[in-house]
């Protein structure tokens, strides 16, 4: 398995996916920090999809990170899915943030 790790230029981003929510958040693995994060739980989120398990939730909260990074002057990122597959919710989620603005 691959080892992957961020640095404050370029941090990690890593999501979650549980039966019923999605998660993710960004991570500065040189200081061990976790400079954002976003799910499906998240209040403004959480109105506007009616349930958390699916592929319009990933890319809204694809979205809502990549809009956040990208006013705090974050353009690029290391995408760390761990062992899912690129496809349903994490495809979703990751050209969500890509139409954000987001390179990784």
């Amino acid at each position: 398995m691959k080892i992957i790790k961020g640095t404050a230029h370029r941090p990690r981003l890593v999501i979650f996916r549980s039966h019923r929510h999605f998660y993710a958040q960004v991570v500065d693995d040189q200081n061990a920090r976790t400079l954002f994060s976003c799910s499906t739980l998240d209040p403004l989120i959480r109105k506007q999809i009616p349930s958390g398990q699916n592929c319009s939730a990933a890319k809204i909260v694809g979205k809502k990170l990549g809009s956040i990074l990208i006013k705090n002057n974050l353009d690029q990122v290391v995408f760390d899915r761990k062992f899912r597959p690129y496809h349903g919710r994490v495809a979703a989620f990751a050209e969500g943030v890509r139409e954000a603005g987001l390179k990784f």
